[in-house]
């Protein structure tokens, strides 16, 4: 082969590695994300089964059970509630009616929390929790309402 030939094998060698390298980069990048739903979306059935999400609401009022460190309870988004189980200490800040945040997956139409996140103080509420809360609201306001 001549110099020219060598060197056209080895850009094309090199872009080659460089395409692979992206492929694997962006795959693994959107295998770990995890996305955001309600438990409206859950019910509505758009959000993944067998993969990890995060599911986030208001607990629901008198629906926290306690065994030990299992606890199961009710998420709401004021339209659609789904039951959560979870193994762990939750966060202090844990409590009905408190905005939270669950990662787990969907198991048998119960979702398995893997980690529960509470809002940090008073004022504070995920800017997930709270578009799903404002999309509900808006839903059940009838027809000509205004504020």
């Amino acid at each position: 082969m001549t110099k020219r030939q060598n060197r056209m094998v080895l850009v094309a060698m090199l872009v080659a590695g460089v395409g692979l390298a992206g492929y694997f980069g962006l795959k693994a990048f959107n295998e770990n994300l995890l996305y955001f739903f309600s438990p409206t979306d859950v019910v509505e059935g758009k959000a993944p089964t067998g993969k990890s999400f995060r599911l986030g609401g208001l607990v629901a009022m008198n629906s926290v059970e306690r065994d030990g460190i299992k606890v199961s309870f009710d998420v709401t988004d004021n339209a659609n509630t789904f039951k959560v189980k979870y193994e762990g200490i939750l966060p202090d800040l844990f409590r009905e009616g408190q905005g939270i945040i669950t990662t787990g997956s969907l198991v048998n139409s119960t979702f398995v929390a893997t980690e529960v996140l509470a809002k940090h103080d008073e004022n504070y509420m995920p800017p997930e929790v709270a578009d799903a809360l404002s999309k509900v609201q808006e839903i059940k306001k009838p027809a000509g309402y205004n504020e």
